[in-house]
């Protein structure tokens, strides 16, 4: 991964769209791992924190899976993660101090409204992430994320194709997944700093 391409599409516009910069093999291990049929592992995603936490699907239709470093695949995934958080704070000076991410799948007929990613009273989270595991994505099956601008104006539509990655500032910019006609998978993650 060409973290001196990143670093400088992150500097001048906010975000970098990446078409599959992993290899194949990791990328079939996170497909494989995000489809494991164990019920389990994925609960309903919400809104809030805290006492305000909510589950509504109209809002948010996504069930989530925490990666966690005990688990070979996503620990080699978290891994490149910690790669990149390296050298865009050696490049950028960012004061990352860590990651976090999750699988999300949502149905068909499932999405998540406009929102941005900072968590209300919270400053935390810098960098926003989404990789996408769908194989044979097509035209018209929806659940694109779109990113807007400050003035709420659509800057990008990027359709959830097989390994492509989006990185962007998470405080600049709103973003929705569009409504899905399939299964979507992704996982998505969020480069933090300490503190609120």
């Amino acid at each position: 991964m060409n973290i001196q391409e990143i670093a400088g599409q992150i500097a001048q516009r906010g975000y970098i769209v990446l078409e599959k910069p992993l290899d194949d093999v990791l990328l079939d291990r996170l497909l494989a791992r995000c489809q494991e049929a164990d019920p389990a592992r994925f609960n309903a995603a919400h809104i809030g924190r805290g006492t305000d936490k909510k589950r509504i699907t109209s809002v948010r239709g996504d069930t989530i899976s925490w990666l966690t470093d005990t688990h070979t695949t996503d620990a080699a995934y978290l891994a490149l993660m910690e790669n990149i958080r390296l050298g865009l704070n050696e490049r950028l000076f960012l004061g990352l101090f860590d990651y976090e991410g999750h699988y999300a799948i949502y149905e068909k007929g499932t999405g998540y409204a406009k929102h941005t990613d900072v968590l209300s009273g919270k400053k935390n989270r810098v960098l926003s992430t989404v990789l996408y595991l769908n194989a044979n994505w097509n035209d018209g099956d929806g659940g694109e994320l779109v990113l807007y601008d400050t003035d709420d104006a659509a800057l990008e539509n990027i359709a959830p194709e097989y390994g492509t990655m989006v990185i962007f500032l998470s405080e600049h910019f709103p973003h929705e997944v569009l409504i899905s006609q399939k299964t979507r998978r992704s996982i998505a993650g969020w480069f933090r700093v300490s503190g609120s």
